[in-house]
C-alpha cells in the first residue's frame, strides 16, 4: 500500500510540475499551435506579418471540429517610457475576449482593469510596471518600427496591471488593443502570429496536419508547441530521465520491502507448512494456495494504495505547495510559479500500480518454491 502511495505521489510530482510548465507556455506565449508566415522564425519582423480577416478566420474554423477557438495577436519589440524611464518592452495586440478565453488574463489583474476590445488603453506587467516607476491612469509612450522602416509611436492610458506567471513576459510585456497596435504600426488587419486551441489536446499533431494542408496561403506554416519550444522539451526529456532513476531506486527499495514482508510471513509459517505437508497435503496444492493468499494481499495492498493515495493528491492538488524565500526567487526568475503542483492523471495511476503488482507478482512465487523445495521434519522442528 505504502509502495503504491509513494510512486503515486513522485509521479503525480513531475507530471504536474511539467503540466504546468507547458500551461503556462502554450496559454500565456505560444498556444498549442499557431499559424505564421514561414520567414517570421528566422526574421521576427513586422514585414513577415500576414493579412488576417473574418474571411480568412471562417475558413480556418470550417476546417475541423477540433477548433475551440483561435487567438490573433501581432507582436513586436518597441521602446516603452514613462517620464523618468526607458524599457525595451514586448508590445502585444491582442483581442480582450479570445485572450481571456485562452488564458483567464482578466483574472490575472492586480490593479484596475482591462480594456474592452474597441477601447484605447494598455495594460502592463508588474515588473514593467515597477521599472518604469508608473502606475494607474498614468501615460505610456511606445516608440519603435512599423511594417518596412516605419515609424511606429504612440501614447497610451494604463488601465490595469497584471502578473504575468512567465517573469521575463511580467517585466517586459505591454498589451494594447489589436486594433490600437495595427494602426500604430501601420498593419492594418495583419497579425504576426494567429494561436489555435484544439478541443483536445491529444489531437494537436493531427490537427496541425489537416490545417497545413488547408491553408489559403502558401506562405503561411503550422507550428506544434513542442517545434516552437524545443529547448523546454529538451529539458523535460532531462527531468523525466532524472525521475526515471529515481524511480528505479525507488523500486528497488520497493521490491525489497515487499520481499522482505513476504520472508518474515513464510519463515514464520513453516512449521505450519510441514505439517500440512505431513499430514498428506500435496505440495503443489499448498504452494498454490499460499500463492493466491499472497496475490490476494497484494492486490488489496495495491487498491489501499490507490484509494490512500488519491486521497493524498487531491489534497495536494488543491492545496499546493508553496516555496519561499531563495527558492521562490530562483523559480521565478526561470518563469515558473513557486509551486510544487501534482497532477492527477488515470494513467499515472495504472503504470504505477501495474509496475507494483508486476513487483508483487514476482516476488508471490518465493513461498510456493520455499515449499516446493521444504524438508518437512526440518519444518516440524521449527
Amino acid at each position: 500500500m505504502f509502495a503504491v502511495v509513494f510512486a503515486l505521489f513522485i509521479e503525480s510530482l513531475e507530471r504536474g510540475a511539467h503540466n504546468l510548465m507547458v500551461d503556462n507556455m502554450t496559454d500565456f506565449h505560444t498556444g498549442y499551435l499557431q499559424i505564421q508566415d514561414y520567414r517570421y522564425e528566422d526574421e521576427p519582423s513586422l514585414d513577415n506579418a500576414f493579412h488576417f480577416d473574418s474571411a480568412m478566420q471562417e475558413q480556418i474554423l470550417e476546417t475541423s471540429e477540433n477548433i475551440d477557438f483561435i487567438v490573433p495577436r501581432i507582436e513586436t519589440f518597441m521602446l516603452a517610457a514613462s517620464k523618468e524611464q526607458t524599457r525595451g518592452a514586448i508590445v502585444l495586440g491582442i483581442k480582450p475576449t479570445a485572450e481571456q478565453e485562452l488564458n483567464n488574463l482578466k483574472e490575472r489583474i492586480t490593479e484596475g482593469s482591462f480594456f474592452e476590445a474597441e477601447e484605447s488603453g494598455a495594460v502592463l506587467g508588474e515588473g514593467l510596471a515597477g521599472r518604469l516607476k508608473i502606475g494607474i491612469g498614468d501615460s505610456l509612450a511606445l516608440l519603435g518600427q512599423g511594417r518596412f522602416g516605419m515609424t511606429a509611436s504612440g501614447l497610451y492610458k494604463i488601465t490595469g496591471l497584471v502578473d504575468h506567471p512567465l517573469q521575463e513576459m511580467n517585466n517586459q510585456v505591454v498589451y494594447i488593443s489589436l486594433p490600437d497596435a495595427q494602426w500604430m504600426l501601420s498593419a492594418e488587419d495583419r497579425i504576426t502570429h494567429l494561436l489555435i486551441n484544439p478541443e483536445h489536446i491529444s489531437d494537436t499533431e493531427i490537427l496541425a496536419g489537416k490545417l497545413e494542408s488547408e491553408l489559403p496561403n502558401d506562405e503561411l506554416r503550422v507550428l506544434t508547441w513542442k517545434e516552437m519550444m524545443p529547448e523546454l522539451i529538451e529539458a523535460l526529456e532531462f527531468d523525466r530521465t532524472q525521475t526515471r532513476f529515481f524511480m528505479l531506486v525507488l523500486y528497488v527499495v520497493i521490491g525489497f520491502g515487499i520481499f522482505g514482508t513476504i520472508l518474515t510471513m513464510t519463515l514464520e509459517r513453516l512449521r505450519e507448512f510441514g505439517i500440512l505437508l505431513s499430514v498428506g497435503m500435496q505440495r503443489m496444492k499448498l504452494g498454490a494456495v499460499v500463492f493466491i493468499e499472497t496475490f490476494f494481499i497484494s492486490i488489496l495492498g495495491i487498491l489501499s494504495g490507490f484509494g490512500l493515495g488519491l486521497i493524498l493528491l487531491l489534497y495536494f492538488f488543491y492545496n499546493p505547495i508553496e516555496l519561499k524565500d531563495d527558492v521562490a526567487e530562483i523559480m521565478l526568475e526561470f518563469g515558473l510559479q513557486p509551486i510544487i503542483p501534482v497532477a492527477i492523471e488515470p494513467e499515472i495511476f495504472v503504470w504505477q500500480g501495474l509496475i507494483v503488482f508486476m513487483i508483487t507478482t514476482v516476488i508471490c512465487f518465493y513461498p510456493t518454491l520455499k515449499i516446493a523445495n521444504l524438508d518437512i521434519l526440518d519444518a516440524a522442528k521449527t
